[in-house]
């Protein structure tokens, strides 16, 4: 139809010409004035009804856009570059983190354990050779699930000898610095890599099973004192033992243990201690309540006072005061201790000191599918989008080449580190994606 608007166009530029000839004065002389003076009118005329054709079709070509956008419906590709994007910065960093995962495998051979495959707990530990441990054999399995084994250098099944020759006499597992006695958030998280890389389920719930019998007040009351524990534990033997009892115990004790923060329109939230008489309000321990009770539900289901607690947690989340999430308090590492008994001198105490990575937590309970919908309904999206993108940028920089780094600490690359920074920024890629965008 465009070539046939022309003529509509020279028409209208003819007919003006007729009219003027006929109604131009008998005072302009000769006919060649007055011809020349309507031609002219006639062509401007056209001219214009062609501009004015041609701005409609450019409008109406913008509005098919916007409406196949807005429909659904994917907008005819204009340019190469809207066909073939350049590719975002994460494939780079994964490919890193695998090369330097890999160059790091450390092999040794034990004369009581047999063949051990795996990590320490850092990157940088400064003896040789490096020994494998529970803790950062667990996270470098983890991390390699994360990265989707693109090739042999990394087998899982190595992995998952290694830490089942690891485990310790009488059951469980323990931190380096635990010595021979099994501790609940060691144990939990080897059985929740253990069976994220599908090892037997038999002796995955046999070990789960007596973890759990150790963990009560009587046994284990520094442990169940603290949120860091329990949620770990609670996160561990839903992938290990999602049937067994102890992960709707451990959930009631969480629900249970929530305090109120004034502060923040006296939402439910956590703080370090479960326990304590006073404990203050902690943004890390509350956003590791929400991921632990939202796996739990996904499990478990829940009921009206488990959810409400859970999306309390959330709303508290929200309610960060600060506008600006660029040095937000809320998304500052953290660190606590947790004290035991001695297990061999009963007048000293075993100290464990534990490092959160609060970013790449906040990361995570903000990407729980309930959190957008709170935000949603309540008019709070750009609270959510604000915080999100402050959290994903705070895990962002703390890395360099795909390695997570714990500034100003001895041991500053931990294992435990970069699982987290990973995890969060591959949960955050997959959550953002939308096909044909």
């Amino acid at each position: 139809m465009g070539w046939l608007g022309g003529f509509g166009c020279a028409a209208a530029g003819y007919a003006v010409f007729q009219s003027l000839v006929g109604v131009l004065p008998d005072a302009i002389s000769g006919d060649t004035a007055r011809y020349a003076i309507a031609a002219v009118s006639g062509i401007g005329t056209g001219v214009a009804a062609w501009l004015a054709a041609a701005l409609i079709r450019a409008r109406s070509a913008a509005e098919d856009t916007d409406g196949a956008e807005g429909t659904g419906r994917v907008p005819a590709p204009r340019t190469p570059a809207a066909v073939a994007p350049a590719p975002g910065p994460l494939p780079d960093l994964m490919a890193a983190t695998h090369a330097t995962l890999t160059a790091e495998l450390a092999t040794l051979d034990d004369p009581e354990r047999g063949r051990l495959t795996g990590w320490a707990h850092a990157l940088d530990e400064p003896t040789r050779p490096v020994r494998p441990t529970p803790t950062g054999t667990a996270y470098g399995l983890h991390i390699a699930l994360e990265l989707g084994l693109p090739d042999g250098r990394l087998r899982t099944s190595e992995l998952v000898q290694t830490l089942w020759r690891l485990r310790l006499a009488d059951g469980g597992w323990a931190a380096r610095s635990q010595g021979s006695t099994a501790r609940p958030e060691v144990t939990a998280l080897v059985l929740g890599a253990l069976a994220r890389a599908g090892a037997d389920p038999v002796r995955l719930t046999e070990e789960a099973t007596q973890c759990a019998a150790r963990f009560t007040e009587e046994l284990e009351p520094s442990g169940l004192g603290r949120t860091h524990v329990v949620t770990t534990m609670l996160r561990g033997l839903l992938r290990a033992a999602p049937d067994s009892p102890a992960p709707a115990r451990l959930r009631a004790e969480l629900v249970d243990r929530t305090i109120t923060d004034p502060a923040r329109e006296h939402r439910r939230c956590w703080g370090p201690a479960l326990r304590a008489p006073v404990t203050r309000p902690s943004s890390v321990h509350t956003a590791q309540a929400v991921v632990a009770l939202d796996r739990a539900a996904r499990v478990l289901g829940e009921d009206s006072n488990t959810r409400a607690a859970r999306e309390d947690g959330i709303r508290w989340l929200l309610a960060c005061p600060t506008p600006d999430h660029e040095d937000c308090a809320d998304l500052r590492n953290t660190q606590e201790e947790v004290r035991r008994p001695h297990p061999v001198d009963s007048w000293r105490q075993e100290v464990l000191a534990v490092r959160h990575f609060t970013a790449a937590w906040m990361v995570r309970a903000l990407l729980t599918p309930d959190a957008w919908e709170i935000a949603a309904d309540e008019g709070r999206e750009e609270a959510w989008r604000s915080l999100l993108s402050g959290a994903v940028g705070a895990v962002w920089r703390q890395q360099d080449d795909g390695i997570w780094n714990w500034d100003g600490y001895d041991l500053g690359r931990p294992m435990w580190m970069t699982y987290q920074g990973l995890s969060a920024l591959r949960a955050h890629a997959v959550w953002m994606y939308q096909p044909g965008r």
